[in-house]
């Protein structure tokens, strides 16, 4: 059986890391790891992690979101990699959904979930109620909800060893984040693989809460500088697919 080794960076966010392997430690049954990538907390995340036995790696200072991802790739050793953003909750059964949409064919290179906080076609459109309710309206079996798309945000993204080895790292560039996974999914798709968004799972995503600690205006610059960068390497605009 395969095992996932789930990534999860992290900078003075203990509250949300807790949340979210509570979630993945009650609602997984398939193997998986958990990779923890703190980026220099203060706020006792190393003592948690060492605690809840959780495989760790630690930085002194924050090196970004894409970095921090990098490294939890380094050091992992299942068949299947997942990055998972800190401030998510999963759901019932949403890892054999995953992993079953990402299984589906050879030339599916990526998959993500639906959610209730993203940009694009994963967001869900009915208003968010409470996390149990979405779950139990989209996690039941049905492929024919498994849909193909340019673009799949870096929330919680899932794909095999062989077409990580084949695509590479995350472009740090982008740090400290920002459109590093729309960069990495223009290169899933360049290497000749398809993704689909795994409309048979939810998650719940709170939503930008490390950008949103320095301001409106800084997420807005960050972001217009990584869009430039983006459209600097590829000569297009990641608008384009969202």
């Amino acid at each position: 059986m395969q095992v996932t080794s789930i990534i999860i960076p992290t900078y003075n966010g203990l509250a949300l890391l807790k949340a979210c392997v509570a979630s993945i430690r009650k609602h997984t049954f398939v193997p998986y790891e958990i990779i923890v990538v703190d980026n220099g907390s203060t706020d006792g995340t190393l003592a948690y992690c060492r605690k809840m036995r959780l495989k760790l790696v630690s930085h002194p200072h924050n090196l970004g979101f894409p970095a921090a991802c990098n490294y939890g790739l380094r050091f992992a050793s299942g068949d299947l990699f997942m990055l998972l953003n800190n401030d998510t909750i999963v759901t019932p059964n949403w890892l054999p959904h995953l992993q079953n949409c990402l299984n589906s064919a050879e030339d599916v290179g990526m998959v993500g979930p639906m959610t209730n906080y993203a940009n694009g076609k994963q967001k869900i459109r009915e208003r968010f109620t409470t996390t149990q309710r979405m779950a139990r309206k989209y996690n039941r079996v049905n492929p024919s909800l498994w849909k193909p798309t340019d673009r799949l945000v870096g929330v919680c993204l899932l794909f095999s060893r062989d077409t990580f080895e084949r695509v590479g790292l995350l472009d740090e560039r982008f740090s400290p984040g920002y459109f590093e996974d729309d960069d990495f999914c223009y290169r899933v798709r360049l290497a000749g693989y398809r993704l689909l968004i795994t409309g048979d799972c939810f998650i719940y995503h709170r939503g930008s809460v490390s950008f949103r600690k320095n301001g409106n205006e800084a997420r807005r610059k960050l972001l217009r500088r990584n869009r430039r960068k983006f459209m600097d390497k590829w000569g297009v605009d990641p608008y384009r697919f969202i």
